[in-house]
């Protein structure tokens, strides 16, 4: 089974605008994708990086249920190193889609390109704390992403993966 046979498993449907997976887990399964700044049809994808293992993706839904995304915000306000680490990720962010985007500037003409993690419009505000653990994984030395997967409770599974091969799970 390929990647983006493994990935439409755990996502429950066929992923759009996948390119490739971007860091697997520790049990070896795709944890996140990268993905292209455009679909097939033009339509801009703004998230480049995409969690799909379900155990984090649940642990990570748990601190934004938890009031994660309005916290981590305030921290990044407040912290000035915090806030000098998001911009630079953002910078690379941007960086990271117009090289992936090419020659192409989509059914937007290129505005999506300049959007920050998740499709950001406002990179000072964190929007989804997912898109962050998952430009973490992605991108190394992202300390806000890595906080975040820090500060969740069991991100992976402790004696498995949650995603076996052969389960049959769509």
């Amino acid at each position: 089974m390929d990647d983006r046979e493994l990935v439409e498993r755990q996502i429950g449907r066929r992923p759009r605008a996948f390119r490739r997976v971007a860091a697997h887990c520790p049990f070896g399964m795709p944890a996140v994708t990268e993905q292209e700044p455009y679909d097939a049809t033009g339509a801009p994808f703004p998230t480049t990086y995409y969690l799909t293992c379900r155990h984090v993706i649940a642990a990570i839904s748990r601190l934004e249920a938890a009031g994660g995304v309005e916290r981590w915000s305030t921290a990044v306000a407040v912290d000035p190193e915090l806030s000098a680490d998001l911009a630079r990720a953002t910078t690379q962010q941007r960086q990271i889609r117009r090289s992936l985007a090419g020659s192409s500037d989509g059914a937007d003409h290129g505005a999506s390109l300049d959007t920050g993690i998740g499709g950001s419009r406002n990179p000072t505000q964190l929007k989804c704390l997912h898109a962050h653990a998952a430009y973490a994984l992605a991108q190394p030395g992202y300390r806000i992403g890595e906080a975040i997967l820090a500060e969740a409770v069991e991100p992976w599974p402790v004696d498995a993966c949650c995603f076996p091969v052969g389960d049959g799970a769509a």
